[in-house]
């Protein structure tokens, strides 16, 4: 530690006999509003949006450019009416990603999402989840764009109607090809309408697979449902 700034969040520290006390003081303060009970608001963005809004956080990714360039695995701290400070994050420090909805772990130059564990040499246990929100087309049986990860153990997918599901069909199933009605079957088709497809037994998938839905004793004419897939990966050592 020196006399200048605390050892951990670099915060600055008032010096004797200071002139400005407050300068220095409000810069610290302003750097806690951030760090404490850390929300980064993306670890992804490559470079810093348009209008940020005041003490908003960044996980800033290699490569970045702009007023990041050069910050890289650096936290960079919007400040009131414009600028950046950065932060230095340690390794194991914990923030919520909110443009992806989980918890991240850092393990000295990265942030790793939804990591349960982190071991030194960078494996971890990962806990991943997906979301859609899928328009129904006409037709038996509807394909979409949430695929289910080679080398991820499923623990199941989960749906609820948000728009009333039409056609001549009397209920659906939710599943995989192959396996049409593993995160289940007769669903209704009215607006709030559920599946909690829970495994019995995770499954881990090795190629990537779809999530797919399809009508029973009739077809879809249209129609929307939220999607969310939740499975456990592994992450290799550095």
């Amino acid at each position: 530690m020196t006399d200048q700034a605390t050892p951990r969040l670099s915060l600055p520290l008032v010096q004797a006999a200071q002139a400005q006390k407050h300068v220095t003081v409000n810069e610290s303060l302003a750097r806690l509003d951030g760090m404490v009970n850390l929300v980064l608001q993306s670890v992804q963005l490559d470079a810093p949006p348009g209008q940020p809004v005041g003490g908003a956080c960044y996980g800033v990714p290699p490569g970045a450019s702009g007023a990041w360039a050069g910050q890289d695995g650096r936290i960079a701290m919007a400040a009131n009416g414009g600028g950046w400070s950065y932060a230095e994050p340690r390794r194991g420090m914990q923030a919520f990603v909110a443009d992806r909805g989980v918890s991240a772990v850092f393990d000295g130059e990265l942030w790793v999402e939804g990591a349960l564990t982190l071991g030194q040499f960078g494996s971890a246990l990962m806990a991943r989840t997906e979301e859609i929100e899928l328009d129904l087309t006409a037709g038996g049986s509807v394909t979409s764009t949430l695929y289910l990860p080679p080398g991820g153990m499923v623990i199941g997918v989960a749906a609820r109607v948000t728009q009333a599901i039409t056609g001549s069909l009397s209920s659906w199933r939710l599943g995989t090809e192959g396996a049409m009605d593993r995160f289940g079957a007769n669903l209704g088709t009215q607006a709030g309408s559920w599946a909690r497809g829970m495994l019995s037994q995770p499954l881990t998938y090795w190629e990537p697979a779809p999530v797919m839905l399809t009508a029973t004793g009739g077809e879809f004419a249209g129609g929307r449902v939220r999607i969310a897939a939740h499975w456990l990966e592994l992450g290799l050592p550095g």
